[in-house]
């Protein structure tokens, strides 16, 4: 009896020691330490998922975007992996010092999710994913981090999946969400119309790009919802396979937190669901 709860106590330490948080720069030559933290799913050959929360590229909601997606996603089958990729921070939006000093600023979030893909991808086997079926979701600008993954990554750094949840996607028409894109370009280069360009999602979807689900709140009123219409504009033009969501009310910031759904966001966890379910099917 003795021994066996010694080794039922070893097996946890040491399920622990794997899934705990990892430095996904570690050992190369960027030098940056950039947190993901994973949810493994029972079983193997599970599709994986890394979890992008949002906050203007400024902060992060970890909580309820982050880790509450984490573990939902887990139990769901779906292994996940939540990414504190790098942010302005909050002292750089209080005090504009990106005016002079570089700071984090794009592209440090798009190169840490490259870097994301790629170590989940190489681990894969270690943590029972499948690693044809890697995917991305992001919530705000984390959405608009995701999205931006299949527009500026190579093809083979794609996720094989990108979900989007009420993202920021423009960076020039009027419904742009101002916050979110002094947060990616920095101070300096707020008014950069190349960049601003470059970044706006609605402008440069590839005619190949790998299967999207959006979802948003009409009543969103951080994110205006017109940026999830200019991407599912996109998307439909471009003949890329889609479903998109369009909740009345609901707001924004419905990750997976229950305290801040209604009776319509509740629904869209199942509905993801069903669909990843079925598009799997097909990669």
């Amino acid at each position: 009896m003795e021994r066996r709860l010694i080794l039922v106590i070893l097996f946890m330490v040491i399920q622990f020691h794997a899934w705990s948080q990892v430095n996904i720069w570690e050992g190369t030559s960027c030098g940056k330490k950039v947190m993901l933290t994973p949810y493994v799913a029972a079983g193997k050959d599970n599709p994986g998922i890394i979890v992008c929360p949002g906050g203007s590229y400024f902060w992060h909601d970890m909580e309820a975007e982050g880790h509450d997606v984490g573990r939902w996603l887990r139990d769901n089958g779906i292994s996940a992996f939540v990414l504190k990729y790098r942010t302005a921070a909050f002292p750089a939006f209080s005090l504009h010092f990106r005016l002079l000093f570089r700071g984090n600023r794009y592209p440090d979030p798009q190169d840490d999710l490259r870097q994301a893909i790629r170590w989940v991808r190489q681990h894969a086997s270690e943590y029972g994913v499948d690693p044809k079926t890697v995917g991305a979701m992001g919530f705000s600008a984390g959405g608009h981090l995701v999205m931006s993954s299949v527009e500026l990554f190579d093809r083979e750094d794609w996720p094989a999946f990108v979900v989007p949840v009420y993202p920021v996607v423009t960076m020039v028409e009027n419904c742009v969400h101002k916050r979110s894109r002094r947060g990616l370009l920095g101070d300096s280069r707020t008014g950069n119309k190349q960049l601003k360009d470059l970044l706006s999602l609605e402008r440069h979807v590839p005619q190949d790009c790998p299967p999207v689900f959006l979802v948003n709140c009409v009543d969103d009123p951080i994110v205006d919802f017109r940026n999830s219409v200019l991407l599912d504009s996109a998307l439909s033009d471009k003949k890329i396979p889609h479903q998109y969501i369009q909740f009345q009310t609901g707001g924004h910031g419905f990750g997976a937190s229950e305290k801040k759904v209604n009776t319509e966001t509740r629904q869209w966890k199942m509905l993801f669901l069903k669909w990843l379910n079925s598009m799997i099917r097909h990669i």
